[in-house]
């Protein structure tokens, strides 16, 4: 402990005699504990190194102020200092079961979040729309669908309302003269029955200031004929809003399209794998182009994702539609921009799906968000770019995926399941919402869920918890997603200083799997130190060296096999107790045969080797 007062001591030395200020004392575990306006003394109980802090002159030893407690003194010089000095982290739990009735929904903060879909409206507020969802159902009680939600921080959130009080009557006519050209009968759906019908993942965009636009999924019960394994076509529709702090301004517009099948009607002998649709009319994300052209990406497993433009004046397809199995109409459902694998009609178990894109005006590309895997469990996120909406879509290793590959694993990895420490960890993180805040700066949305068999509860992976990450860019022009949920902490500049100590690396590599198996499907975290030297110690930089370039917060890792570029920041810690500010990073290692991406966070500060004697 020498070292840690001498440090003290001295920083407080360096004070002007009787100056008054507002100090803060900053842990070795980085919590930052406001000291108030006062003096400074250090007090000694006789016995050798057993100093402690205080506010009052002549008073003894307090073993809860002992100096070995402390890193730093810190005296804020600017205003943003002052602000990241007073910062509150976020202190609502992850696990709200205990919240989760639906009386309780005004305090649920980001509790029962799946599929989520955000957007920033003229009022300065986001808000954000889901798939029905909620922890044991809860969510029936609303009598509407598709919750709303808004904050003004990213970080506050609530309750606004449903947006669709029951089953729109235009699925059940398009349904039914769908099935009469098919020679079917009209459908025996209870179409009151409001439950066993699927309400998923909107996506939902500001037109203009006056007007906002939300497509929506509904998918039906039952299949085509009690012969056939094929389920009944789901339907995209659209919804559209002045003003969407009211969530019964929502008008229903009604239909956009619907599956597309390339096999006529031979539907009869296909089982439930058999992708007889071409085309999933799932997932969609409505995309308005810098030229002002309209497109809705939609669909998952099968044969891939579609863009389909749409006519801005309407929000529904510029070519007709006729009938989906009519081989001569497949344009109208849009062209196929990402596949896969190459000539394969089953890409997946449960995914690709969601498809999310967004255009980054300065790196001048569409960025294509899918989601990999099933849902439970392994669900990651992957990227793709392309310098115009309708593709060559390729990956960091400028592999096309439009047409497929024959290796279908897309990369770089942008989140995965994960754990940070001792902490539970989160699986089942993808089917993202990326956004932006209109200057300049993007964010990533999801569910995020407990892992499996938590706190007792088999079921608590159905505890699904919202995350919403910034989003930053690698000096080759590639987003990065941090590692921890946006915080809104304050962004005062990253030094050296800030750098120096023990940090939590995860190499977040795909771990392909299943819900059925026995593992969490986590990348867990290794500890690692960035000395003041310059140099790394532990696995996996162990002898790497690293720099900082403080005017583009990136740190540089200098390992055997090349050089790779971090994007830091300043995030919450949410698995701290109590949570506080830390410096997280992320970054792409393509110097690999396969890319590597990096998360890390740092946990405490540089520890002395006289800390011990």
């Amino acid at each position: 402990m020498k070292h840690s007062v001498l440090f003290v001591l001295t920083a407080l030395l360096a004070l002007p005699l009787g100056m008054r200020a507002q100090v803060y004392m900053q842990t070795k575990s980085l919590n930052m504990i406001p000291w108030g306006t006062a003096n400074l003394y250090v007090h000694q109980d006789g016995t050798e190194d057993a100093f402690s802090f205080g506010s009052t002159a002549g008073v003894g030893y307090e073993a809860s102020n002992d100096v070995g407690n402390f890193w730093r003194i810190f005296i804020p010089q600017t205003e943003e200092e002052q602000r990241l000095a007073d910062y509150t982290a976020p202190t609502y739990a992850d696990d709200y079961r205990s919240l989760n009735d639906w009386s309780d929904r005004n305090e649920w903060e980001l509790a029962n979040v799946h599929d989520p879909t955000v957007m920033k409206a003229a009022d300065g507020y986001y808000y954000m729309y889901q798939t029905d969802a909620s922890y044991g159902n809860v969510h029936y009680a609303s009598g509407g669908h598709y919750i709303g939600r808004r904050s003004k921080d990213l970080v506050h959130w609530e309750y606004v309302g449903t947006c669709m009080p029951k089953v729109p009557a235009w699925i059940r006519d398009s349904l039914n003269v769908y099935r009469k050209a098919m020679g079917l009968t009209a459908s025996t759906v209870n179409w009151d029955d409001e439950a066993q019908f699927g309400w998923w993942a909107p996506c939902a965009r500001k037109v203009n200031d006056n007007l906002y636009r939300m497509y929506y999924v509904v998918t039906l019960p039952g299949t085509i004929t009690p012969n056939t394994a094929v389920g009944n076509p789901c339907f995209i529709g659209l919804m559209e809003s002045t003003n969407p702090a009211d969530s019964a301004s929502w008008v229903d517009k009604g239909y956009v399209t619907t599956q597309y099948s390339d096999q006529g009607t031979d539907y009869e002998d296909k089982s439930a794998w058999g992708g007889y649709y071409r085309y999933n009319a799932i997932d969609p994300s409505y995309i308005i182009t810098p030229e002002g052209e309209h497109w809705l990406i939609y669909g998952s497993w099968h044969s891939g994702f579609p863009a389909m433009q749409l006519d801005p004046s309407t929000g529904k397809s510029l070519k007709p539609h006729h009938l989906p199995w009519d081989a001569g109409n497949a344009d109208a459902y849009g062209e196929r921009i990402f596949t896969r694998y190459r000539n394969n009609r089953w890409q997946a178990s449960e995914a690709p799906e969601g498809p999310y894109i967004q255009y980054d005006a300065e790196n001048g590309y569409y960025y294509l968000f899918v989601a990999f895997d099933e849902l439970s469990k392994c669900y990651n996120t992957r990227v793709l770019r392309s310098e115009t909406i309708d593709g060559q879509y390729v990956d960091i290793t400028d592999r096309s995926f439009t047409n497929g590959a024959t290796n279908g694993d897309v990369y770089p990895v942008v989140t995965h399941p994960y754990k940070f420490g001792s902490n539970h960890g989160w699986v089942g993180i993808s089917h993202c919402a990326v956004f932006d805040d209109g200057e300049g700066n993007w964010f990533y949305a999801s569910q995020q869920r407990f892992p499996q068999n938590y706190n007792g509860d088999a079921y608590a992976n159905a505890i699904m918890m919202g995350g919403v990450r910034r989003v930053l860019w690698t000096p080759s022009g590639w987003p990065v997603v941090l590692p921890e949920r946006y915080g809104n902490v304050p962004q005062t500049p990253i030094t050296e200083e800030d750098i120096v100590g023990g940090w939590q690396h995860i190499n977040l590599e795909y771990i392909q799997g299943s819900d059925n198996d026995d593992s969490d499907h986590m990348d867990r975290s290794v500890d690692v130190t960035f000395n003041a030297d310059h140099t790394i110690s532990g696995a996996p930089f162990d002898g790497a060296s690293w720099k900082l370039d403080s005017e583009r917060n990136i740190l540089t890792l200098s390992l055997s096999d090349g050089d790779v570029d971090l994007c830091l920041a300043r995030e919450a810690d949410w698995e701290s107790n109590p949570r506080h500010a830390t410096i997280v990073y992320a970054g792409y290692n393509t110097n690999e045969t396969v890319p590597v991406t990096y998360w890390g966070k740092r946990v405490s500060s540089p520890s002395y080797a006289d800390d011990a004697e």
